[in-house]
This record gives structure tokens, sequence and C-alpha cells, in this order.
């Protein structure tokens, strides 16, 4: 059994089952793919893969279980090598983070400033995407960071850092008749067609939750995973914009924010490793820039804790920011 071996299951895997990708993603053949995850089976004395022919149309029962021994592994893998570079190159290095549009695009510049004036020699990698995918990434060892709001559902098997809460705000155009409102309120932000995050991107559940409560069917015509997308729409009359409230900013001068935090429960932001990550010390100094209550101390004392209520009740005692 090679690695090489496990690292193919896996990327066919993560390519849903397509060998000539998981060849492109890995800069090797098709041919040389399927011949070791061959050899591989013929090892182990069973089938990792359902085929059609040549094709591979499933995963079978065991090869699910190997696949996910496999990621852990290579995580295992990648543990060692950081490991050996920690002591022998401790500024140099790669650090990979998924995360959403309005956490990259609002919150990280700054940290990423700052990480970057202390450790240049550090490549910082940024993906973006739903929190499905950012789960995805952090599961099969493609980013070392997640940065998630939403389907924390998804990140019962990892260790979650709070970082800080947030809530929303209602953004309309000057000459909007929602832009003179003292008190808004649920029942009148309801007579307007609405625009705001897609389904699983930064609270859309949590509106749908203070709708219902109030018995309130909302009229949303137009959904999107950006708050740059939902501003332009907004900025075109499509409708009115609920979005994150850091995602109005002082350049937004044409749009009018209207503060909607009695409106919506307030969301928590949180920073997701696996268990099994070898943390280097420049991710340990970029968690505690993008939150500074998250010291290095307390963060090994989470990774120590596998009961989510033993986090839950450290973190009680700990009033996150509000942005």
């Amino acid at each position: 059994m090679k690695i090489q071996q496990l690292r193919y299951i896996v990327e066919i895997a993560n390519q849903n089952l397509n060998v000539t990708e998981a060849a492109n993603s890995l800069y090797t053949s098709q041919p040389g793919i399927s011949k070791q995850v061959r050899l591989l089976e013929e090892e182990l004395g069973l089938e990792i893969f359902e085929r059609n022919g040549k094709h591979i149309k499933a995963i079978t029962p065991a090869g699910k279980k190997i696949i996910a021994i496999a990621r852990e592994l290579l995580v295992k893998t990648q543990a060692i090598k950081a490991v050996a570079t920690e002591y022998t190159q401790p500024n140099h290095g790669i650090l990979r983070i998924a995360t959403t549009n309005t956490q990259a695009r609002y919150v990280l510049p700054s940290v990423v400033e700052r990480f970057s004036a202390q450790y240049p020699d550090v490549s910082l990698h940024i993906h973006q995407g739903s929190p499905t995918q950012i789960y995805d990434a952090l599961l099969s060892g493609e980013v070392d960071l997640a940065i998630t709001t939403e389907a924390q559902y998804l990140f019962d098997d990892v260790v979650l850092l709070p970082c800080y809460r947030w809530n929303r705000s209602v953004i309309v155009k000057s000459d909007h008749p929602l832009a003179k409102c003292k008190e808004l309120t649920l029942e009148e932000l309801g007579k307007y067609p609405l625009v705001t995050y897609t389904f699983g991107f930064t609270g859309m559940s949590d509106l749908d939750y203070a709708f219902n409560k109030e018995g309130i069917l909302p009229n949303i015509v137009f959904t999107a995973t950006d708050a740059d997308t939902i501003k332009t729409y907004v900025r075109l009359g499509i409708g009115v914009g609920i979005i994150a409230s850091m995602a109005h900013t002082e350049a937004d001068t044409d749009l009018v924010a209207i503060d909607a935090s009695h409106l919506f429960k307030s969301s928590t932001t949180q920073i997701a490793f696996k268990h099994s990550t070898f943390l280097r010390n420049y991710m340990y100094d970029f968690i505690n820039f993008f939150s500074p209550h998250l010291t290095r101390s307390l963060v090994e004392k989470v990774e120590r804790l596998r009961d989510r209520n033993g986090v839950q009740k450290l973190f009680e005692k700990i009033a996150l920011e509000v942005r």
C-alpha cells in the first residue's frame, strides 16, 4: 500500500468519481491512476469502487470506510511534513483558508494585511464557496482552516472556535419609503420585494425563522451569494436588500442602511479546523489576528476538549465582539 494510491482514491472521490478530472488535478495520467487503484484493490482483496465496464459508477460500502481513513492518513502525512518544516523553516509555508464571499470581502482584508506583513514568506490561499463547499474542502484536506457562519451542523467532527457575532441591515436607495422609517418592523418590511442571500449563506434560515414566527410570507424576488451583488440589484430597484451589516461601507453613499438587529437573531462566525491538523505557529497567529480573544493557549485548550458542550461552556464566559 502506497501513500500515492491513497491520494488517488481520495481525489477520485473528491472529483465525483471522474478519474480524468482526478488525473488532471494531480497532474498525472488517467491510465496511471486506474492501474494503481486496481493494484490497491487487489492487495486489499476487495473493490473500493463499483464499475460499469471501465467507468466508475459508485463507491462500495467498504470503499467509503477506506476513503475516510485515507483522508485522515493524508492529513497526518501533511502534519508530519508540517512538524518538520516548523523546525527547519518556522516562518515559511502555506496557509489555505475556505470562507464565504462576505468574510473574504469585508472582514479578511485587514487580517490578511497584518498577517502578510508579519509572515511575508507564508503563501496565503483563500477559497470562496458555500457552507457545504467549505466543509468539503476542510474535510478533504484541501484547506487548513474554514471560516463559516451557516450550516454549522456540518462541522460536528471538527474543532469550532467562535469568533464574533454579527447581525443584518436592511439597505434601500435614499428615495425609498423605508429610508425614513424610524422603527422598522417585519410587518413593514414584508410589504416590499426582498433581495437577500441564497439559502445557506450568512443566515438565510434566520430570516425565514423571523418571518415565519410573525406569520409573514416574505416576497423574496432575488437571491445571491454575496452582498455586492445584492447591493447592485437594490440599486436597480429590484427590491429591498437584507445583508450582513458589515457589508454596508462608507463607499455605499447611495444606499441607506437600516439596523435590523432587533428583527433577526444574531449569527456567530466561527473558525474550524480538523482535530488531526497540526497548527503551525503562524496559523495560531492568523486565528488570533482574526479574533483577538482566541489566544494560542485558549485554542490549545479547545483542541483538547472533544466534548462540544465543554467547548460551549468555555466560550459562554467570553463576550464575543459584535461586528
